[in-house]
Formats: C-alpha cells, structure tokens, sequence
C-alpha cells in the first residue's frame, strides 16, 4: 500500500457533476492534476507566479481506478506520491479519500515527462527537483 505524505483538499463543484448527481469521472483527472500542481509547489519545484509553460512537465499515461461514486458537498483530498524518479520521467500514485472517513474513492498512477516548451523536446529531471523529491519521499 502506498504511504501519502502529502494531501490536497479539493471542493467538489456542483459544475463537477453529471447527470447521475456524482462527479464525472473526468473530473478525477482534474482533481489529480490540482494536486500535484500543490505538491510541486510545495515542495518547492516552481512558484504560483510561473507560466505553466515553465512548469517543464507533461503527462505522458494515466491509469485510475474508481472506487466509489463522490458526490456534491462531500469532503474530499487528494494524496500524491512520487513513486519511481527516472531520468526524464517521474512516476507518481495518486487517490481521492474521503476527508472524513479516510475512505479510498479512486486511486491511479500518472507518468510525467520533464519538457522543454522551447525546445519541444523532453530534458532531464532538474538536479534540485530530483533532490528535493527524494527528500520528501525517502526515495
């Protein structure tokens, strides 16, 4: 089982919903991505005030698995765990728990790919990102 330190709370939208009254499974992938734009700039991987143009990542697969149904107004967060650091590539286990009950309501694993916007090619994870992520997850 994978061990989160880091979660993001993310409010559950009325405009997040489909017609069944629980949130479309696109949305997941939205609420993943929330989270790690938390969990980088947490860590300290960029600012609020970048271009996400200078972020220098892309996701290159995602994979989630749904658990249970989120509903409006429920209490949910966001976990992230960088998982495997590569040379270009960064693979990270992520899930949705209810905030309340620590219930798992989907859970996946997304890869991302360190890129260079300007040049339009993949580069290096950056030495301090490298450092400072296995700092945080004892990798």
């Amino acid at each position: 089982m994978t061990t989160y330190k880091f979660f993001h709370p993310v409010e559950v939208r009325y405009g997040d919903l489909d017609p069944q009254g629980h949130v479309n499974n696109s949305k997941h992938l939205t609420y993943f991505e929330q989270a790690r734009i938390a969990y980088m700039i947490e860590l300290g991987l960029f600012t609020k005030d970048q271009s996400f143009m200078e972020i220098g990542v892309i996701l290159a697969d995602v994979h989630i698995v749904y658990l249970a149904p989120v509903y409006f107004g429920e209490h949910i967060k966001v976990g992230v765990h960088a998982l495997k650091l590569g040379n270009k590539s960064m693979t990270w286990m992520q899930n949705i728990v209810d905030a309340k009950t620590g219930k798992e309501l989907a859970k996946g694993e997304v890869v991302m790919v360190t890129y260079d916007y300007k040049e339009e090619k993949t580069v290096n994870i950056p030495h301090d990102w490298r450092e400072k992520i296995k700092a945080f997850e004892g990798l």
